[in-house]
């Protein structure tokens, strides 16, 4: 067997290479965590936009949301429930909102978890710097610390967002707009 000189093309080379796996690696994983922007018609879920319309789709990980002069659409990637069971679907409206929302465990959480404690609003609540009530107990659709859990089911029945999002969202949203999951 003989031997192979390494010419300085062949070490430029193998040095590019080691340089992007790790760019590629990193993109694969963001491709699997960023949900899928197809825009939708409001029609297909309204008949009419009311004070506004919001769309929380389960399956893309995508929150679509309409304002009620049918001006403003905007289409934000969410965190969505880890599993059927968790998820509720239907119709149902805005309640409330809170900026600085305080976290407390569900009954059903506690059941599994008996030791999580309510969090107060800041850096370690999970519901993030803002959060809207629907008229569902225990469902919100709220902002999250935690970036990692945009685009994947990672949540316990909410629809999860970026803060920056959630804080956009909040600003567009009046108290009663419609909200459909699917």
């Amino acid at each position: 067997m003989g031997t192979q000189t390494l010419s300085r093309r062949r070490l430029l080379a193998i040095s590019a290479s080691a340089t992007l796996l790790p760019v590629t690696l990193r993109a694969e994983t963001v491709r699997n965590n960023i949900s899928s922007f197809a825009t939708v018609e409001w029609r297909d879920h309204f008949s009419e936009l009311g004070k506004a319309a919001i769309v929380a789709d389960t399956v893309s990980r995508a929150l679509h949301f309409w304002s009620g002069d049918g001006t403003t659409y905007r289409i934000f990637p969410t965190s969505v429930p880890r599993s059927d069971d968790l998820t509720r679907r239907g119709y149902t409206e805005i309640t409330r909102k809170k900026i600085g929302p305080s976290w407390t465990p569900t009954p059903s959480q506690l059941e599994r978890y008996p030791d999580w404690k309510p969090i107060p609003p800041g850096p370690a609540n999970p519901l993030g710097t803002h959060a809207m009530y629907l008229t569902w107990p225990a469902y919100l659709i709220h902002g999250t610390q935690d970036t990692r859990k945009i685009g994947r089911r990672s949540s316990d029945g909410c629809i999860g967002l970026y803060n920056s999002n959630i804080a956009e969202l909040f600003e567009l949203t009046p108290i009663g707009a419609q909200v459909r999951l699917i």
